[in-house]
């Protein structure tokens, strides 16, 4: 094919006159005029890119070609007592923690919890039966929505609001699973995708009830034991600072919020690992696998469908009225697309089907965009760079499932 450095360098050269035109201009605005002036920056970065890709393009190749077609790393088999006394231990450091930590810490690992709820939600849907679903983040407003409406209209608290915000969106998903009982693939992308833009749409315009663009705020975060964990408390009630004798922080606040959504994020990983050995997840998985040899076994495929639906929108819902609360504020830009790929892309990079590896893909892809906040303007580009490597590189995920299997060998 010639040289290869003469290769990237004309590679380089054709990227960077795509990169100008499209990429490389940023908007100067001087009084009431705007301009439009290359980033020269951008455009050398993106070259630079392409010309280290495109030389080392043959030795990446073959790395990627003999990594994927290896087989996933098992994990080393751990008895019953092990695997517990290492449970209880992580949880009790997660515990514990927050408690040694920083306000900035603590209010990041909340984040990661609630995209760890989601992601466990959104596994069930995709990972375990095999249903594409790229409008999960509507689930996710459902919940927010409906503590936010509850508390606006009818003055209900967090807890009571819970377990109607996981009922509405899991209803919110039943009726969902109806239209999209007969598509599969691309097909049932689209109509998930259409199902997330419509409710987010229904929110800006039905402003009389939902508040429009603007949203709902003044919502109040939950309480301890009827308690508000305020500096001062409404008429006629006793904070829990005052009860406890202790003096107000906004820390102890912080710790709360975090401590309920590890208590949210551990009851949803509990229930998802135990639904999963019943018969309806191996259902959820003959459904995965092959839909034709499902329906030969004499399982019922729309009711599997509906079961899946159903209950990864009800821990979307509690995970969006958690998020209500913590925020105090929800409006429709909050629930766009891109929560809807950030969420798949947990589960797609965590691996299909395991849990603990959606756990550790939302704090990657949580903490890093944190701590990146310098890159800003690169970080989607980062972002995107990361997955398309990980498809080439691991496809199966970071730590992919293991299935138990049969080989026959001659």
């Amino acid at each position: 094919m010639g040289n290869p450095v003469a290769s990237a360098f004309i590679a380089a050269i054709l990227a960077g006159v795509i990169i100008a035109p499209v990429f490389g201009l940023q908007i100067i605005r001087a009084g009431a005029t705007t301009q439009l002036q290359p980033d020269w920056g951008m455009i050398l970065m993106g070259m630079g890119l392409v010309f280290v890709v495109q030389l080392f393009k043959p030795a990446l190749a073959k790395v990627f070609k003999r990594t994927s077609q290896a087989r996933p790393v098992a994990m080393p088999a751990m008895s019953g007592p092990v695997r517990r006394g290492l449970i209880v231990l992580l949880i009790g450091l997660a515990l514990v923690w927050p408690f040694f930590s920083g306000r900035a810490q603590v209010d990041i690992a909340t984040l990661v919890l609630i995209y760890v709820m989601l992601g466990l939600g959104l596994n069930i849907v995709v990972g375990f039966a095999g249903l594409l679903d790229l409008g999960f983040v509507g689930f996710y407003a459902v919940g927010a929505y409906t503590y936010a409406l509850l508390y606006h209209w009818a003055g209900w608290g967090f807890w009571e609001a819970l377990p109607l915000a996981g009922a509405m969106a899991a209803l919110f998903g039943f009726l969902l699973g109806f239209p999209v009982l007969r598509l599969r693939g691309d097909y049932l992308a689209i109509v998930t995708l259409g199902f997330g833009e419509i409710i987010r749409l229904l929110l800006i315009n039905l402003y009389p009830v939902t508040g429009g663009p603007d949203g709902i705020s003044g919502i109040p975060k939950p309480t301890v034991f009827g308690m508000p964990m305020t500096r001062r408390a409404p008429a006629g009630e006793t904070t829990f600072h005052d009860f406890m004798g202790w003096t107000f922080n906004t820390q102890d606040v912080v710790i709360y919020l975090y401590l309920m959504a590890l208590a949210l994020a551990l009851i949803t990983l509990y229930v998802s690992n135990r639904v999963i050995r019943m018969p309806i997840g191996r259902a959820w998985e003959a459904l995965r696998e092959d839909e034709i040899a499902c329906r030969s076994l004499g399982l019922n495929p729309t009711r599997i469908k509906l079961s899946a639906f159903t209950m990864g929108a009800m821990f979307a819902g509690f995970g969006g009225a958690f998020f209500a609360a913590r925020q105090g504020l929800v409006n429709p830009e909050s629930f766009t697309f891109i929560e809807s790929a950030l969420i798949l892309a947990i589960v797609v990079l965590g691996g299909m089907g395991s849990q603990v590896g959606v756990i550790l893909a939302a704090v990657v892809l949580t903490v890093l965009p944190e701590l990146a906040r310098e890159f800003a303007e690169y970080r989607m580009l980062i972002f995107g760079l990361v997955m398309v490597l990980m498809m080439i590189w691991r496809p199966q995920g970071l730590l992919p499932v293991q299935r138990p299997k049969m080989e026959l060998k001659p």
